[in-house]
């Protein structure tokens, strides 16, 4: 199955590569094309207005992972230096910081960022900031299991003992025990952020026009099932294969990270 996810994963790369060496523009208006199906000229078809859907769904997929890969850093950022902070200290300071993670935690995390970004209104910063109000909660408490399993192993006692500051500590001796676990997570969270996005956008609080996103094209593609097909099947199916392809590539890691498969 790696083989598979590694295929899909490589065939993105190379399309956004091509499409920035083709130059295709994918707000070029032709209404002769409107709603056309796959052909020579437009191998996707064309969309509603008689735009390229191969150049939108390769602008599409950037703005998509653009925005999946600065919400994942931010949430893992955020979220593991409250989980080590809760983990290392414990007492009030994890009581408090457990406590407002908890909060967050109570609240579905798509209807908490439809709410903040209707509050705020569209656009791609607001989007951004919308995805990590609650992002970050996953992170939080599973470093925060990590860091109090980890705080009593004794060499990080034995660098405590030797005058090591707390820094040290936790970004030397605690953090990188615990990265893969981070990493595999962080695969995880990739794949929602990319759906939260996505469905954002489909409701029009996400990236607006003329910027593509691949949830307003499906938005648009659902009024046009009928008479083009293509339109929703094609952007769909990217969608689709783009998030497999991450969610069986975070298996594959979560194999291979995993220190317990070569326990007899």
């Amino acid at each position: 199955m790696k083989w598979f996810s590694y295929s899909i994963l490589g065939f993105w790369v190379l399309a956004v590569i091509i499409g920035y060496l083709f130059r295709l523009d994918p707000n070029l208006i032709d209404l002769n094309m409107v709603l056309q199906g796959p052909s020579v000229q437009h191998w996707f078809g064309a969309d509603d207005l008689g735009r390229d859907i191969l150049a939108r769904v390769l602008s599409g997929v950037k703005m998509s992972v653009l925005v999946a890969l600065t919400v994942t850093v931010i949430t893992m950022v955020v979220g593991v230096s409250v989980g080590m902070l809760a983990g290392f200290y414990g007492g009030k300071i994890d009581s408090v910081l457990m406590q407002i993670t908890d909060i967050f935690l109570a609240f579905p995390g798509i209807l908490l960022a439809i709410a903040f970004a209707a509050v705020l209104g569209p656009g791609l910063g607001n989007l951004i900031l919308a995805l990590c109000l609650t992002g970050w909660v996953s992170y939080a408490r599973l470093t925060r299991g990590q860091t109090m399993s980890l705080r009593n192993r004794q060499h990080v006692q034995a660098a405590e003992s030797l005058g090591a500051g707390v820094p040290r500590l936790l970004f030397r001796h605690i953090l990188p025990l615990m990265a893969s676990i981070l990493v595999v997570e962080a695969a995880y969270s990739l794949a929602s952020v990319m759906i939260a996005e996505a469905s954002l956008s489909f409701l029009g609080l996400g990236i607006q026009a003329p910027n593509a996103s691949w949830g307003a094209m499906l938005r648009d593609a659902v009024r046009f099932m009928l008479v083009a097909p293509h339109y929703v099947l094609i952007v769909g199916l990217c969608l689709m294969s783009l998030i497999l392809a991450i969610n069986l590539g975070g298996d594959y890691l979560r194999d291979r990270l995993d220190v317990r498969r070569d326990i007899p």
